[in-house]
Protein backbone atom coordinates (compact mmCIF):
# COMPACT_ATOMS: atom_id res chain seq x y z
CA UNK A 1 0.00 0.00 0.00
CA UNK A 2 1.55 3.42 -1.15
CA UNK A 3 1.73 6.06 1.74
CA UNK A 4 -0.95 8.21 2.43
CA UNK A 5 0.17 12.21 1.26
CA UNK A 6 -1.55 14.52 3.59
CA UNK A 7 -1.02 17.26 1.63
CA UNK A 8 -3.55 16.21 -1.42
CA UNK A 9 -5.81 14.24 1.35
CA UNK A 10 -8.45 16.70 2.22
CA UNK A 11 -9.09 16.48 6.17
CA UNK A 12 -12.60 14.88 7.49
CA UNK A 13 -15.11 16.93 8.81
CA UNK A 14 -15.27 17.22 12.76
CA UNK A 15 -18.78 17.26 13.56
CA UNK A 16 -18.14 17.76 17.00
CA UNK A 17 -16.34 15.96 20.24
CA UNK A 18 -17.02 13.54 22.80
CA UNK A 19 -15.76 13.66 25.86
CA UNK A 20 -15.75 10.88 28.92
CA UNK A 21 -15.01 11.53 32.35
CA UNK A 22 -13.78 8.37 34.27
CA UNK A 23 -14.64 8.22 37.44
CA UNK A 24 -14.58 5.02 40.47
CA UNK A 25 -16.90 4.24 43.42
CA UNK A 26 -14.72 7.09 45.12
CA UNK A 27 -14.59 9.67 42.62
CA UNK A 28 -18.18 9.61 41.58
CA UNK A 29 -19.65 12.29 43.40
CA UNK A 30 -16.88 14.35 41.55
CA UNK A 31 -17.29 13.45 38.70
CA UNK A 32 -20.91 13.70 38.55
CA UNK A 33 -20.10 17.69 40.09
CA UNK A 34 -17.60 18.03 36.90
CA UNK A 35 -19.98 16.81 34.22
CA UNK A 36 -23.24 18.74 35.78
CA UNK A 37 -20.94 21.98 36.19
CA UNK A 38 -20.06 21.71 32.37
CA UNK A 39 -23.51 21.22 31.37
CA UNK A 40 -24.74 23.98 33.60
CA UNK A 41 -21.91 26.79 31.65
CA UNK A 42 -22.17 24.29 27.99
CA UNK A 43 -24.63 23.95 25.63
CA UNK A 44 -23.90 20.54 25.32
CA UNK A 45 -25.59 16.85 25.74
CA UNK A 46 -24.30 15.58 29.01
CA UNK A 47 -25.04 11.58 28.82
CA UNK A 48 -25.60 9.61 32.27
CA UNK A 49 -23.11 8.60 35.03
CA UNK A 50 -22.64 4.57 33.35
CA UNK A 51 -21.41 2.87 36.99
CA UNK A 52 -19.76 0.27 34.82
CA UNK A 53 -17.42 0.45 31.51
CA UNK A 54 -19.55 0.18 28.54
CA UNK A 55 -18.40 0.57 24.92
CA UNK A 56 -14.82 0.96 24.49
CA UNK A 57 -14.44 2.47 28.20
CA UNK A 58 -12.62 0.87 30.72
CA UNK A 59 -14.01 2.22 33.46
CA UNK A 60 -17.11 3.86 34.95
CA UNK A 61 -17.91 7.28 32.53
CA UNK A 62 -19.81 10.18 31.67
CA UNK A 63 -20.26 11.11 28.13
CA UNK A 64 -20.42 14.92 27.27
CA UNK A 65 -21.30 15.70 23.38
CA UNK A 66 -20.30 18.89 22.31
CA UNK A 67 -20.40 20.65 18.82
CA UNK A 68 -16.76 21.46 17.61
CA UNK A 69 -17.07 24.95 17.86
CA UNK A 70 -17.37 24.90 21.68
CA UNK A 71 -13.83 23.04 21.99
CA UNK A 72 -12.04 26.26 22.53
CA UNK A 73 -14.19 26.65 25.50
CA UNK A 74 -15.02 23.46 26.87
CA UNK A 75 -11.67 21.58 26.56
CA UNK A 76 -9.50 24.10 28.39
CA UNK A 77 -12.52 24.34 31.04
CA UNK A 78 -12.22 20.67 31.33
CA UNK A 79 -8.23 20.94 31.85
CA UNK A 80 -8.88 23.37 34.90
CA UNK A 81 -11.65 21.64 37.05
CA UNK A 82 -10.93 18.00 36.29
CA UNK A 83 -9.17 17.83 39.78
CA UNK A 84 -7.43 14.56 39.07
CA UNK A 85 -10.12 12.87 36.93
CA UNK A 86 -9.06 11.26 33.70
CA UNK A 87 -10.97 12.76 30.46
CA UNK A 88 -10.69 10.92 27.24
CA UNK A 89 -11.46 13.21 24.91
CA UNK A 90 -12.11 12.26 20.73
CA UNK A 91 -13.03 13.82 17.78
CA UNK A 92 -16.15 12.81 15.74
CA UNK A 93 -15.57 12.55 12.08
CA UNK A 94 -17.49 9.49 11.36
CA UNK A 95 -14.46 7.44 11.39
CA UNK A 96 -15.46 5.66 14.94
CA UNK A 97 -12.00 3.30 14.93
CA UNK A 98 -9.44 5.99 13.98
CA UNK A 99 -10.74 8.92 16.31
CA UNK A 100 -10.77 6.50 19.46
CA UNK A 101 -7.32 5.05 18.15
CA UNK A 102 -5.98 8.01 16.65
CA UNK A 103 -7.08 11.15 17.02
CA UNK A 104 -7.64 10.76 21.10
CA UNK A 105 -7.29 13.65 23.44
CA UNK A 106 -6.47 12.49 27.13
CA UNK A 107 -5.97 14.39 30.27
CA UNK A 108 -4.02 12.75 32.96
CA UNK A 109 -3.63 8.46 32.54
CA UNK A 110 -3.89 7.20 28.97
CA UNK A 111 -6.15 4.45 29.49
CA UNK A 112 -6.96 0.86 27.51
CA UNK A 113 -9.67 1.28 25.36
CA UNK A 114 -11.42 -2.24 24.04
CA UNK A 115 -11.49 -0.79 20.56
CA UNK A 116 -12.93 -4.42 19.20
CA UNK A 117 -16.38 -3.07 19.82
CA UNK A 118 -15.82 0.03 17.85
CA UNK A 119 -17.35 0.08 14.08
CA UNK A 120 -15.04 2.04 11.24
CA UNK A 121 -17.62 4.35 10.52
CA UNK A 122 -21.03 5.96 11.86
CA UNK A 123 -23.23 8.47 10.03
CA UNK A 124 -25.51 9.10 13.21
CA UNK A 125 -23.89 12.75 15.67
CA UNK A 126 -25.88 12.66 18.44
CA UNK A 127 -24.79 16.88 19.25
Amino acid sequence: MAPMNHATTPDPVIHGYHAHVYFNADTLPQARALCEAAAARFPLKLGRMHEKPVGPHPDRSCQLAFKAALFPDVVPWLALHREGLVVFIHPLTGQDLIDHRDRAIWMGAVRPLDLSVLPERTTSFDL
